[in-house]
């Protein structure tokens, strides 16, 4: 499960999702990339869930690199607590992800393993995704 080793401040704001990722919305290390088409908190749970997912079709084979880290905490108040008092107990952690954010990305398998890892990946995710490939950077190379 992934965590953050240490926090400067246990509580944090909720924040806003507004907009597309600023960065990450390209596949860098992989052939296959899962992309996200809206914005939403995804719980460390979740990422390790969809890992494992990847991992056992893939029958580990092949590599996967997770391009998200749960870094911000959520808190909630215990049941039957009165309003005020402050803010809660943290309670897990959560990636903030904006739409266009590539979360995942596969490499070393043939096309329809990678994809079929990736749908199985997608399906436990809280957003919608799709299945982008890597593109190559440059034209036509004219020596001479």
């Amino acid at each position: 499960m992934l965590v953050p080793k240490r926090v400067k401040h246990r509580r944090e704001h909720r924040g806003r999702m507004r907009g597309a990722a600023k960065g990450g919305k390209t596949v860098a290390f992989g052939e296959y990339g899962l992309q996200a088409l809206t914005s939403s908190w995804i719980t460390n749970r979740q990422i390790e869930a969809a890992r494992v997912a990847m991992t056992r079709y893939m029958k580990r084979g092949g590599k996967v690199w997770i391009k998200i880290f749960p870094h911000k905490s959520y808190t909630s108040k215990g049941v039957g607590v009165r309003m005020g008092n402050g803010k809660g107990t943290p309670e897990g952690w959560v990636a903030p992800v904006k739409r266009e954010k590539v979360m995942f990305e596969v490499a070393g398998v043939p096309e329809e393993v990678a994809r079929e890892a990736l749908r199985l990946a997608a399906m436990k995710l809280p957003v919608k995704t799709k299945i982008i490939e890597r593109e190559e950077v440059g034209g036509e190379s004219d020596e001479g």
